[in-house]
């Protein structure tokens, strides 16, 4: 299977604070991919320099095949962005915005209708189709410019942060939007903060920190690096008071219960298998271990 991103060695400063430093990123064609880390990690920048919006410093990077620096012009011309606020005229209502942008991206004006009535459905607008973007809550914003990134398919999709400002049954519909992309062909590239997201979605998870990519693979793979299960003491309240992860064998379980057992801590032991939470703070802790390493 082709790459529909391919990045090597990309570096990028702002001032003083190196962001990338030398990150090495390849997505196949038609898979979705998830980029997670701390906050200052890169992310939001790494999507800016694919989407021609900055430039690197050094390295390369290339989308369809298409290198950002000498041929922005390709890039942009299959690419869909969408940014972590929303990009909508508040003048116009949603139904206004939504044929204005399917006319812009060549739809004739019955496609253009169509296209827009049915995303106002897709993504729960319907019922405020006429009214103006400025009488829109936030959420109702975020779904309008999410629905403007649908219009037309392109072949690489990058959404940073799509979710954010979104109540539950929003984002719902929206993985699902997500999900028929990348069975149709769609490479989709997205950062997220709601590790229970990437799970659900990505083929593969990419976690930076310190400007490099410090693991990555499919979410069951992720897991599996942190270990076993994990034996947990919870109060009364299902309250979390401890929690001792395990190299998964029977004595290393022992081990675990033992310690808690010795710490004459009242409660309820229960064993769980790793998450991404527990991957993620691995991964911050590496992180961590980096910047000091490199200051």
């Amino acid at each position: 299977m082709a790459n529909a991103i391919d990045v090597r060695g990309l570096r990028k400063s702002f001032g003083g604070t190196e962001v990338l430093a030398g990150i090495d990123l390849v997505v196949e064609s038609g898979s979705i991919v998830a980029l997670l880390g701390p906050n200052g990690a890169g992310k939001t920048t790494l999507i800016n320099i694919l989407s021609t919006l900055v430039k690197p410093d050094g390295g390369t990077a290339k989308v369809a095949g298409f290198d950002v620096l000498r041929d922005p012009e390709s890039v942009r011309g299959v690419i869909g962005l969408t940014g972590q606020s929303a990009a909508v005229d508040e003048v116009l209502t949603g139904d206004e915005n939504l044929r204005m942008m399917g006319r812009l991206f060549g739809l004739d004006r019955g496609e253009a209708a169509a296209r827009s009535r049915d995303l106002l459905a897709q993504f729960g607008l319907g019922d405020s189709a006429r009214k103006r973007v400025k009488a829109y809550s936030g959420g109702m914003r975020r779904r309008l410019d999410l629905a403007i990134s649908f219009i037309v398919t392109p072949p690489v999709l990058f959404l940073d942060e799509p979710t954010t400002g979104l109540d539950p049954r929003s984002r719902l519909e929206l993985w699902d939007g997500i999900r028929t992309l990348g069975a149709s062909g769609t490479t989709v590239l997205l950062t997220t903060q709601y590790l229970d997201e990437a799970d659900q979605l990505a083929d593969r998870i990419v976690l930076i920190g310190g400007g490099r990519v410090v693991v990555e693979g499919t979410p069951a793979e992720l897991k599996a690096t942190t270990g076993g299960e994990v034996v947990e003491l919870r109060g009364a309240s299902d309250e979390l008071i401890r929690e001792i992860p395990t190299d998964g064998t029977v004595s290393g379980l022992r081990r675990a219960i033992d310690e808690l057992d010795a710490s004459e801590a009242e409660g309820t032991i229960t064993i769980r298998k790793p998450s991404l939470d527990d991957v993620f703070m691995s991964v911050t802790a590496e992180a961590r271990e980096l910047i000091d390493t490199k200051g």
